[in-house]
């Protein structure tokens, strides 16, 4: 039986373990304190993150698989990072959050930790937090909201905004038509329904072997995913009598299997610096060029909105990650192990596609190879990343002369004028996003197009920037220029 961390806290009978003991007291009974495993809930509910505004009840779930498995459950509220309001971006704060979760869980009387987020930076934060403490933790995902309609067709979260918002500028939807798709959009609880960062991070994180398989992207109004929740408490003090870690189980393996499904998903750009940052703190020597060598050529398989037509409720419906992952089952690493102590690979086995046009067939892909590309040039001496899929074919292999913008502020005060010498074959440059000049590097590389190129029927261009793009977004877009334009070269 493995020594329990909070022991260091309750054990013995001296003036400091009574005042540990008293304090938390409150109504438990005394073999609480006495080799029951203490499990922390690490919960970003908030209502300004909206995405994550349901997951008390999720903790509910997660607190009583805890207590039926002998474990205690404490709930732990920690730093929330919503992508929709902060401002001037999320990932501004996003260190700070892994850091502040990493300092609660280090510091108080714990055996291990379930990990509670959705929105974009979340699940991030919650990983990094935990890789750096190592306890016991695994995730629980807040899932997807369901499908939005709008005039008898899909209408994506935030896809759908940048669609939508282009046609008003191009004179082809009305303002009122725009607004009223607006409660259409967001009818349910739960992060984005489209193939975005948070979509993207939540299945990613299963890949890496951090989620119970099976369980990422379960719709948030789902039932289903409180029995999860509660499935996963009992987990997690399991996880503890046997002293899984993340240390114990992720390796470049788990890293390479999070860049095969990265691909396959056609998941956000996003995710690169997110798992970037998880290695680091495992002291996993990731690069970018892992991404490129391992993902590059991984044919993307799951038709869904921004680089296709369906939403994460149909994924779910049509087999999930996993049969996803079974049709590229080759390119995975065999050995890498997940919280529950076993492979991933071994999940595959039954795990059927249900419906093709949602995920498509190895042999028939949405995409051959669509995966997260590295670029490098004079540009981007030390790389940037774009995603084939969500580009204009047509616009991959371009030449145009560059447009150039030096801030987010000098782009929105020139893009609509009339005078700007812009034509189809233009590349649109943006200068000044990236994480030392912005700062944070916010989402703002989908940059609209101009509005006399809209109304000529002008729907992409090719758009280079050193800051980031909602993986809601799509286009022809080079993300992540680096050095920066701060850095002044």
């Amino acid at each position: 039986m493995v020594r329990l961390r909070s022991a260091q806290w309750y054990e013995g009978q001296d003036r400091n373990s009574y005042i540990h003991r008293a304090w938390m007291r409150r109504g438990v009974p005394d073999d609480a304190f006495t080799g029951r495993p203490q499990i922390a809930i690490a919960n970003t509910a908030s209502d300004l993150t909206p995405c994550n505004a349901h997951l008390d009840e999720v903790a509910a779930s997660v607190r009583n698989g805890v207590y039926e498995a002998g474990g205690i459950p404490l709930d732990l509220p920690v730093v929330s990072l919503g992508e929709t309001n902060v401002r001037p971006t999320a990932m501004l704060w996003r260190n700070m959050a892994a850091m502040a979760t990493e300092e609660m869980l280090r510091a108080n009387p714990i055996d291990g930790v379930v990990l509670l987020g959705g929105c974009d930076k979340t699940i991030p934060s919650l990983l990094m937090a935990a890789a750096s403490v190592d306890l016991p933790a695994v995730v629980v995902p807040g899932g997807p909201m369901l499908n939005g309609t709008f005039r008898g067709s899909l209408l994506g979260c935030g896809t759908g905004v940048w669609q939508l918002s282009e046609e008003v500028r191009a004179g082809t939807l009305s303002q009122e038509q725009f607004l009223r798709s607006e409660s259409a959009m967001i009818r349910s609880r739960g992060h984005c329904n489209t193939m975005g960062t948070a979509s993207t991070m939540a299945l990613v994180a299963e890949a890496l072997g951090t989620v119970v398989p099976g369980v990422a992207g379960t719709p948030a109004p789902d039932s289903r995913l409180l029995e999860s929740a509660h499935h996963t408490g009992r987990l997690a003090v399991d996880m503890v009598a046997v002293d899984r870690r993340p240390g114990t189980f992720l390796t470049k393996g788990s890293f390479h299997n999070a860049i095969v499904a990265l691909a396959a998903i056609g998941g956000s750009t996003n995710a690169v610096v997110h798992l970037l940052a998880i290695a680091g703190r495992l002291g996993i020597d990731l690069t970018l060029d892992d991404f490129d060598r391992i993902g590059s050529r991984v044919p993307v398989l799951v038709d869904l909105q921004p680089a296709g037509r369906f939403l994460m409720e149909d994924l779910h419906r049509a087999g999930g990650l996993l049969a996803v992952l079974r049709e590229v089952r080759d390119l995975l690493d065999p050995e890498a192990l997940t919280v529950t102590g076993e492979p991933l690979v071994t999940y595959l086995d039954d795990a059927p596609i249900w419906d093709t046009e949602v995920i498509r067939t190895r042999a028939e892909p949405l995409v051959a190879e669509g995966g997260i590309a590295v670029l490098r040039g004079n540009l981007a001496p030390d790389g940037a990343v774009v995603k084939p899929a969500a580009a204009s074919p047509h616009l991959l292999r371009h030449r145009g002369r560059a447009v150039v913008f030096d801030s987010i502020e000098d782009f929105r005060a020139r893009i609509d004028d009339p005078d700007l010498d812009v034509d189809a074959d233009s590349v649109l440059v943006l200068r000044g996003c990236g994480p030392k000049g912005y700062p944070g590097m916010p989402e703002v590389s989908n940059m609209p197009l101009p509005r006399k190129l809209l109304e000529q029927g002008v729907r992409d261009m090719v758009r280079v920037c050193d800051g980031r793009m909602s993986g809601t977004a799509y286009g022809t877009v080079v993300l992540h220029v680096a050095p920066e334009a701060a850095a002044g070269d």
